[in-house]
Order: structure tokens, then C-alpha cells, then sequence
């Protein structure tokens, strides 16, 4: 009970996953500005914001629902933290695991742009609702291809669990290489499902001011934006989990380490896709994940079908 109390509040519970969360943040910014020849922020800024936005008021716009709009950020944080739990992060066996915890993850990894959508629709904000249904419109666009690219390792592998993947990649070293089509896929639709450019219309600033986050403040903003970041952390650790299968075998004190390289490898390759592209507008983004990122999903699905054949004979 204690031992359970502890991974779900201090490691690799809340505090890390936030904690990690904030230093992603700052290792984002830092290198999307560097690649952009600027001196970015100190390290210690996103802690400073969320210190910010915790200490001020939240203010509930009169006409909102006030308790879904104080729900939502609760529930996009609490779904998140809860995904981390079922992905094998610096060994093959995931705090919790079982056969089907596959599916559980990703469908948990859904629900955060589901409660941008009611937060903003909530709002009853002209701007929030146009961004909560940009984010719905955009989730259908990346969601199927992210279930694609990440079932075909699984099926390869003949399981529906994480950690049994986990174990199966690190006991075949070389299987990896079939998966490489799914990492550049998977990175593309961690892009939408965080809103990060060039797939940040559900937040555009400069078009709808804020978007689903306009009307918050305070405290359910500081959740929201806490929320992006351990989802940050969870999304990455999934992807590497899937197709980066190297260190599982080591001991924690060097696993660890490894496992902190993949996130930031990670981490640097969205921000150098965040600096070379523009942001898409929501009509390209749909035909771009439709039109060009799904039908190579569906090859990665049969590259491991036909893998799959071959090896088992």
C-alpha cells in the first residue's frame, strides 16, 4: 500500500513525471531558440511560470459550467500520469502491466485532447470553442495513424502489452530496424496530439488568442499547462518504449541514464521539426495525416505482417 502510494505520487509518479515534464519544457524552448540563433530562457522559467499561475486567482467566466471547466484539467492530468504506469520506462517490466495495457495507454493518451475539447466548449468562448474543435478535428487526423504505427510492433512482437514488447525488442536486437517507418510516424502524430507547430491551430495565439486555454487562469491554467508537459514525458517515453528498445537489459543505475537519452533525443527531434516547419492550417493538416502520414502507417502495419510471416517460419 505505502510502496503503491509512493509510484503514484513520488516516482515515477506525479512529482517526476512533472518535474521531468517542467525540464522538458525548458529543453524545448532552449533549443528551439538556439536553432533560431536566440539566447532562449534560463533554466529555471518554466518553474517560475507555474509558480506564477499557482499563486493567482482562477477566474470562471459567468456563463462557463463551472464544474466541467474545473474538471477538465484534473482529468487531462490525472489520465496522463495514469498512462505512465503501463510503459516500461528503464526496464522490460512496466510498473503495471497486462496483456491489453497497450490499447489502455494509447485510449488514456486520448482522453487529455478530449478534456481540451469540453474545457473549451465549456467555456462557451467564441475563440475556445473554436479551438476545442479544432483540437476534436485534429485528434481524428493523427489518431489513426498513431494506432497504426504503434500496433505494428505489437503484432510483430504477438502481444498487446507494453512490457512483453519491451522484451521482445530487447531480446531480438535487431527487429527494431523493421520499425523505423512507425518512429518517424509516431513523432509526426506526438506533434499533434501536444499541439506543438507546425500542428498548433487549436492554440494559435495569433489567430484565436489562446484557443480551448482562452478563458482559464490561474491554478486549472498552471494544471492544463502541466498537464502538455508530463504528457510530453509520457509520449515520449511510449515512443521509445516501442521503437528505441536498447538499455532495458541494464542494470537501473545505467538503464536510467539511457532511458533519459531517448527522451531528450526525442524531445530534440520535435523541436527541430518545430523550428524548420510553419504552422499547417487545419484543412492541411487533415489531408497531410490522411493523404500521406496513414498509408505509410498501414506499410509499417504490412512490413511487420510480412516480417512476422517470414520469421516464424
Amino acid at each position: 500500500m505505502l510502496l503503491d502510494l509512493f509510484n503514484i505520487v513520488i516516482f515515477p509518479g506525479f512529482l517526476f513525471l512533472g518535474t521531468a515534464g517542467l525540464a522538458a519544457e525548458f529543453i524545448d524552448r532552449k533549443l528551439y531558440a538556439r536553432l533560431q540563433n536566440r539566447v532562449g530562457p534560463p533554466w529555471f522559467q518554466p518553474w517560475a511560470d507555474f509558480i506564477k499561475l499557482v499563486s493567482k486567482e482562477s477566474i470562471i467566466p459567468a456563463e462557463a459550467n463551472p464544474r466541467m471547466f474545473k474538471a477538465m484539467p484534473i482529468f487531462a492530468l490525472t489520465a496522463t500520469i495514469t498512462a505512465s504506469f503501463y510503459i516500461p520506462l528503464w526496464h522490460t517490466q512496466a510498473l503495471y502491466s497486462f496483456n491489453g495495457d497497450l490499447i489502455v495507454t494509447i485510449y488514456l493518451l486520448t482522453i487529455p485532447t478530449l478534456t481540451y475539447f469540453l474545457g473549451g466548449w465549456y467555456s462557451t468562448s467564441l475563440y475556445s470553442k473554436i479551438g476545442a474543435i479544432r483540437s476534436l478535428t485534429q485528434l481524428f487526423a493523427y489518431e489513426v495513424p498513431l494506432l497504426m504505427c504503434i500496433l505494428a510492433p505489437a503484432m510483430l512482437a504477438n502481444t498487446w502489452s507494453l512490457s512483453e514488447m519491451a522484451l521482445f525488442y530487447s531480446s531480438h536486437h535487431w527487429y527494431w530496424l523493421f520499425n523505423l517507418i512507425g518512429f518517424v510516424i509516431s513523432i509526426i502524430a506526438l506533434l499533434g496530439k501536444l499541439e506543438k507547430v507546425p500542428f498548433d491551430t487549436p492554440e494559435a495565439e495569433t489567430e484565436i488568442v489562446g484557443g480551448t486555454f482562452t478563458e482559464y487562469s490561474g491554478r486549472l491554467l498552471a494544471l492544463f499547462r502541466l498537464s502538455i508537459n508530463v504528457e510530453t514525458i509520457v509520449g515520449a517515453s511510449l515512443v521509445a518504449a516501442v521503437y528505441l528498445p536498447f538499455g532495458f537489459g541494464l542494470p537501473a543505475v545505467l538503464g536510467f541514464p539511457v532511458y533519459i537519452a531517448k527522451l531528450l533525443f526525442i524531445i530534440a527531434i520535435m523541436s527541430l521539426a518545430r523550428t524548420v516547419f510553419a504552422r499547417f492550417r487545419m484543412d492541411q493538416m487533415v489531408e497531410f495525416c490522411w493523404k500521406y502520414v496513414s498509408p505509410f502507417a498501414f506499410l509499417q502495419m504490412l512490413i511487420c505482417l510480412i516480417m512476422k510471416g517470414v520469421l516464424t517460419k
